[in-house]
């Protein structure tokens, strides 16, 4: 018991590094900048679940979970890395559950919208690392970013505080059966209900609708 409490926690541990993002265009992003981010959201997770698994599988049980985002499931402007991280990261997963059936191992995503958190003032300073704002043609909309990234406090009343998932990654621990996906906050759950009914034209009019072209 005490082994998979370790394995379990250890599989948490990159929780506080992926709260990083690298913000900025897809045709600002540089290599680097993209293989930064998917080290970090999606590389090193799944080297460390690489590592766990053989002591699970001896064990005949064990938990996986994921912290992935209401970003992968639909994308957002400016987001490009971010986005490209968290949809691997969801399809990795799903692929991993498959594989994983009937071994006693459960795979889970927990999937947060806005979250309190050090997230913003942590991409507002990679983005000033890796973005040449000014002589971008996505100047105009990097400003209202930056704005928004600079504000302090909750940028939308849809914010939940850290307990908010703690809840759910608790029910992915304890239940005999946990769910593949937790989603939290309302925003996630609006966003994963309308991508099932919207066509591809009306889910991006909305997406950029709700973006305020990189202000929201």
């Amino acid at each position: 018991a005490e082994a998979g409490i370790r394995d379990e926690s250890l599989r948490l541990v990159g929780s506080e590094m992926c709260i990083r993002d690298r913000p900025g265009a897809v045709e600002d992003i540089t290599w680097a900048v993209l293989e930064e981010q998917l080290r970090t959201n999606l590389l090193g997770w799944h080297e460390l679940t690489r590592r766990l698994i053989p002591g699970m599988r001896a064990r005949g049980e064990g938990r996986i979970i994921q912290n992935s985002s209401v970003l992968g499931l639909v994308a957002m402007p400016y987001r490009g890395a971010y986005n490209c991280s968290k949809f691997a990261l969801e399809g990795l997963s799903d692929t991993l559950r498959l594989e994983l059936h009937g071994s006693g191992i459960w795979v889970s995503l927990i999937e947060p919208g806005p979250i309190s958190s050090r997230f913003r003032e942590n991409s507002h300073a990679r983005f000033k690392q890796n973005i040449d704002a000014e002589n971008s043609v996505h100047r105009a909309s990097y400003q209202a970013m930056e704005a928004r990234l600079a504000r302090e406090g909750p940028t939308t009343r849809f914010t939940l505080p850290p307990e908010a998932v703690l809840k759910k990654v608790i029910h992915a621990l304890e239940s005999p059966r946990p769910r593949a996906r937790y989603a939290v906050t309302t925003p996630t759950y609006v966003f994963g209900a309308l991508r099932r009914v919207l066509s591809t034209r009306q889910l991006d009019w909305l997406l950029r609708k709700a973006s305020g072209g990189g202000s929201r």
